[in-house]
C-alpha cells in the first residue's frame, strides 16, 4: 500500500478501538480517542523505514535518511541470517524484518517504556514524530514538496505540546487504561503496535505478500509472504487502493469514531 492508505487505515483501526472499548463499557476520554488515532496514524508509516523512498525516510530530512539506511542493512542481515532454503535470495531488506509482528511489539514496547520511564520530553517526542507522519500520510498533498517539512514540524511540535497538556489534565486520558502510579502514558504504545500491524495487513494484500508471521517458518519458508489467495490481491497504488479501499477506510473510521463517543 502507499503512505495515505496505511495512514487512514491506521486512524480508522484505533477509531475501531475506540469503538470497541465503548462497547465494552470501559470507554476512552476524547484526547486518547483522537490522539491515539493520530499516533496509530503516524506508526502505520513506520515500517516502511527500510525503504529509502518511503514517507518516513523522508519525513525528518537526513535524520530518517541515514536511519533508514541503517534499518535496511539491519533488515537484510537478519533476513541473511534467518533464511531458510525455500525463501529467496534479496539485494536489500525491504519488507522483511520491520514487517514483522515481533517488530510491532518491540517498538510498541519501546514507546511505552520510553513514554513511562523518559518523563515528559519523551512523551512529546513521541507525539511529535507519529504527529509528523500522520500529517504527511493523512494530508499527504499539502505536506509534499520539501519547502513544506518546516511547516510540518512547525505543526506537529505545536500539536503535540498542546495534546500533551489536554492529555495532563484530570480525566482527559494520561492514565487511561492503565491506572497504577507512575503508569501514565504506559497506553501510548498501544496505537504504535496496532500501527504497524495494520501496515503489515495492508501489506499483505497486495501482490507481493508480508512475513507477518516471522520467525515462524511456514514450510520451505521462515519469510513467508502471507496474503490473500493471488486474484484478490492488488498492486500499491492501483485503483482498488485508490477508489475502494480509502474510501473504505474513510467510512469505517467515521462510523468507529461515532460510536467510540456515544454519537450512535
Amino acid at each position: 500500500m502507499m503512505g495515505p492508505a496505511h495512514s487512514l487505515s491506521g486512524a480508522a483501526a484505533w477509531l475501531g478501538v475506540g469503538a470497541a472499548a465503548t462497547a465494552a463499557g470501559h470507554s476512552m476520554p476524547w484526547p486518547v480517542l483522537l490522539v491515539g488515532a493520530l499516533i496509530c496514524a503516524g506508526a502505520a508509516l513506520a515500517p516502511d523505514l527500510d525503504h529509502r523512498s518511503a514517507t518516513i525516510s523522508r519525513a525528518f530530512g537526513p535524520v530518517s535518511r541515514g536511519l533508514c539506511e541503517i534499518v535496511d542493512k539491519l533488515s537484510y542481515s537478519v533476513y541473511r541470517a534467518t533464511r531458510k532454503p525455500g525463501d529467496p535470495r534479496r539485494s536489500g531488506g525491504h519488507r522483511t524484518l520491520t514487517h514483522t509482528w515481533v517488530w510491532a511489539v518491540l517498538i510498541g514496547a519501546g514507546s511505552s517504556a520510553l513514554a513511562v520511564f523518559g518523563g515528559r520530553w519523551a512523551v512529546l517526542a513521541l507525539l511529535f514524530v507519529h504527529m509528523v507522519l500522520a500529517i504527511e500520510g493523512l494530508l499527504w498533498r499539502a505536506a509534499r514538496g520539501s519547502s513544506s517539512d518546516v511547516l510540518v514540524w512547525l505543526l506537529a511540535a505545536t500539536s503535540a505540546w498542546i495534546m500533551a497538556g489536554v492529555l495532563d489534565k484530570p480525566g482527559n486520558g494520561s492514565d487511561w487504561l492503565f491506572t497504577g502510579d507512575g503508569q501514565e502514558y504506559l497506553w501510548l504504545g498501544l496505537p504504535v503496535v496496532l500501527g504497524a500491524l495494520v501496515h503489515d495487513i495492508g501489506d499483505a494484500l497486495t501482490v507481493s505478500g508480508c512475513p507477518i508471521l516471522w520467525p515462524i517458518p511456514i514450510g520451505r519458508k521462515r519469510w513467508y509472504p502471507i496474503g490473500p489467495p493471488r486474484a484478490l490481491r492488488f498492486r500499491a497504488g492501483s485503483w482498488i487502493e485508490l477508489k475502494v479501499l480509502m474510501p473504505v477506510f474513510m467510512l469505517l473510521g467515521g462510523a468507529g469514531g461515532a460510536v467510540a463517543m456515544n454519537f450512535i
